[in-house]
């Protein structure tokens, strides 16, 4: 619950309806972390095809009982805890009771990590628990099955069930991490080698396949909309990598080449028959849409950032923004200000690039926190950058100034190998690992799904309201 407590007498969210999916599902996957019935950490979840953190959960059981095992708040055990879980940085406000400093651990898991695990050693009252200190408290359930196979981009939708691009296959999970797509995916429709996928506002994904060349529509239940073979052949699609909806439900498409296509929501081609072109497009890799608008692309063999108007006209000149670090981009994300976040795979950092074309980061970017070869990145409600670390084996995260939120490493929990990021409308950090999805259960602010036309925007937890 930690994307919407304030503290421990302060769980709330704003009351939409997407809010509310969100808190329910978050309520829902407490039964995936322990019993409910007798409070024991799991092994393994209910459905059977997720690994629970278990030594994990019992260390930090262990840590709290420490001082609930105390005689009292004055007591050597209560007052390292307590020290030891400000609400933020070091600088924070320090907790009073130990629910308060179970949420201010999850906010800040990187956080006197070896002070906090030493507790657990001195007063082991739960088993099996952690060996050794870990890297941080992150909580990760890991997925498997379903047709997870080379497993690639993940995008969230309204109901906040996770959609993964697969080799030959899209798997659908449940938001508590149930197949919902068969044993092997879903696979009809023209889906060959899919490398883009998005969400619209129905629950439709549209998948982006580079070999078919090939746009397929799938309705939330898997059900192909889009025909045999999917949208080809018209308005430019061919070879296409990456995909977004617009605020009109209009799909944009980044062809591998040198071409972006825009299909309407019934899959009629409103880009010219080429695509539209130009701006420095070259081996395009992501594409997205901010609220205004304004569509961009990440070219990967030019190193550069192109924006086109919601028309397909050229607004960042005719090579694209270049600088700021841009080396070999993989992925990019829309703030809710409209700044763009590139995640560099050759660069080992991130750059920012402002709604005009400013850099934001510096002559090289963001760098440090064991950023190795980043390859998704997604923005979170408060404006964070989540970056799947692939070489790094680690997921980091930055502020929306670009300073260090998880320590010098990264979060591991869940044995992260990540090459695709999302955020749910719970706060859950969702990534890709090859033939595996983790699920890092609460590590940040809720977010508005699905991302269409990038109209992100957090749920409040008000202080103010139990």
């Amino acid at each position: 619950m930690a994307g919407f407590a304030a503290d421990a007498t302060h769980v709330s969210s704003s009351g939409t309806l997407l809010a509310r999916t969100g808190i329910a599902n978050a309520f829902a996957n407490a039964a995936n972390l322990a019993a409910i019935s007798s409070g024991a950490a799991l092994a393994t979840t209910p459905a059977g095809n997720g690994t629970v953190p278990q030594s994990t959960i019992n260390t930090l059981a262990d840590i709290l009982g420490a001082c609930i095992g105390s005689i009292g708040p004055s007591s050597k055990a209560c007052s390292t805890l307590l020290i030891n879980a400000p609400s933020s940085g070091s600088n924070g406000t320090l907790p009073t009771d130990t629910a308060t400093a179970a949420i201010n651990i999850a906010h800040n898991p990187a956080s006197n990590v070896a002070t906090l695990y030493a507790l657990a050693a001195a007063t082991p009252l739960f088993s099996p628990t952690l060996t050794t200190q870990p890297n941080d408290f992150t909580v990760g359930l890991n997925f498997t099955g379903s047709g997870l196979s080379e497993s690639q981009r993940i995008v969230i939708d309204g109901s906040g069930n996770a959609w993964v691009i697969n080799t030959s296959s899209v798997t659908e999970f449940s938001s508590s991490g149930s197949a919902l797509s068969g044993a092997n995916g879903f696979t009809a429709g023209g889906i060959n080698n899919p490398q883009g996928i998005a969400i619209d506002n129905n629950g439709n994904a549209w998948i982006a396949n580079t070999f078919g060349g090939n746009v397929v529509k799938l309705s939330s239940s898997g059900s192909v909309l889009s025909g045999v073979n999917g949208y080809i052949g018209i308005g430019g699609v061919g070879n296409p990598e990456s995909i977004a909806i617009d605020s009109s439900g209009n799909a944009w498409i980044a062809n591998f080449f040198t071409t972006v296509s825009e299909l309407s929501n019934s899959g009629t081609a409103i880009s010219p028959v080429n695509g539209f072109t130009g701006g420095g497009l070259n081996y395009l890799r992501t594409i997205a849409i901010s609220g205004p608008g304004s569509v961009w692309i990440v070219s990967q063999a030019s190193n550069t950032v192109t924006e086109l108007s919601n028309s397909g006209a050229v607004l960042s000149g005719p090579n694209g923004y270049t600088g700021g670090g841009i080396s070999e981009p993989w992925e990019m994300a829309l703030d809710n200000s409209g700044n763009a976040w590139i995640a560099n795979g050759t660069g080992n950092s991130i750059t920012k690039l402002s709604s005009s074309g400013s850099f934001l980061s510096g002559p090289t970017g963001f760098t440090g926190g064991g950023l190795y070869s980043p390859t998704g990145i997604a923005i979170d409600g408060a404006g964070n950058a989540w970056i799947a670390n692939f070489f790094g084996s680690s997921v980091v995260e930055l502020s929306n100034s670009g300073s260090i939120l998880s320590g010098s490493k990264g979060y591991t929990g869940g044995g992260v190998n990540p090459d695709a990021i999302a955020i749910d409308c719970s706060g859950n950090v969702w990534t890709t690992n090859g033939d595996s999805v983790t699920e890092i259960i609460g590590a940040a602010t809720p977010v508005v799904t699905p991302l269409v036309a990038n109209l992100m925007a957090p749920y409040s937890a008000p202080a103010s309201k139990p």
